[in-house]
């Protein structure tokens, strides 16, 4: 920029700051709590490149299901499942042709004690604990694959009595980093950064154990004249917000 008079300059740079925050909103959204981590991150990223701020809400899909239906106003969805915005598509709470799978979640079995858990999960037929930390699986996705898991392996009518359930997967890891569970399952997102465990010692679950836990983003109604909404889901398609979506732990495809 060439500028031969400081005012002038002054005031062209004013006018083009303030263009820019005309043009940048905020975009409330809706997300699962095992996308915590990484949607911290992503929003800061997000805000610094297109000046939009993401405003989430963490929390389990099934409640945000119920909120949107009693009118929440969110406007872009990232749930732990691919039925549940599916299932508001049907409805007619979305914008038609914007829902894609962002991520593709993993389970693990985790214990905040080092060398708890062995890297097979055999520690859950060999037993020595007393609780077992779950989210709800009727409201929660990584709590429907753990109790597919563990019907899967042939334990869970062994271990349902010591269960301890969380309204969401926050609460499931809270219960195990608070020492309320010697184990829970959880997000390995929770517990995994840059390529490795973060505390504790687990066993990341086997895709084989499970339906692919498929995680769903989708434009609601309400967002579909913010600018900021649909900059969200583009940006979350964009190779920088996949290179921290894979530092979690999280496949995208």
């Amino acid at each position: 920029m060439n500028c031969f008079k400081p005012l002038t300059c002054a005031a062209l740079i004013l006018s083009l700051g303030l263009a820019h925050a005309a043009r940048a909103g905020e975009v409330a959204v809706a997300v699962a709590a095992n996308f915590t981590g990484p949607m911290q991150t992503l929003a800061v990223e997000f805000e610094k490149e297109t000046g939009h701020k993401a405003v989430p809400s963490f929390g389990s899909t099934g409640q945000f299901y119920t909120q949107i239906k009693n009118g929440a106003p969110f406007e872009v969805f990232l749930a732990a499942d691919d039925t549940t915005p599916a299932k508001l598509e049907k409805e007619g709470d979305t914008v038609a042709g914007s829902r894609f799978t962002y991520v593709i979640g993993a389970l693990a079995l985790w214990s905040k004690k080092d060398g708890f858990v062995d890297d097979k999960g055999e520690v859950l037929k060999k037993g020595g604990f007393t609780h077992i930390a779950i989210a709800d699986p009727e409201k929660a996705p990584y709590g429907a694959a753990a109790v597919e898991t563990l019907k899967k392996l042939g334990v869970f009518d062994a271990l349902q009595p010591k269960f301890v359930t969380g309204n969401n997967i926050a609460q499931a890891h809270q219960f195990v980093d608070t020492g309320n569970a010697e184990l829970g399952f959880v997000a390995l997102s929770q517990i995994y950064k840059d390529g490795k465990l973060t505390s504790g010692s687990a066993w990341i679950v086997s895709q084989n154990l499970h339906e692919p836990i498929r995680q769903d983003a989708v434009l609601l109604t309400r967002g579909k004249d913010n600018p900021a909404a649909a900059a969200l889901l583009q940006y979350l398609k964009g190779a920088k917000a996949s290179a921290v979506i894979e530092s979690y732990g999280y496949r995208l495809k």
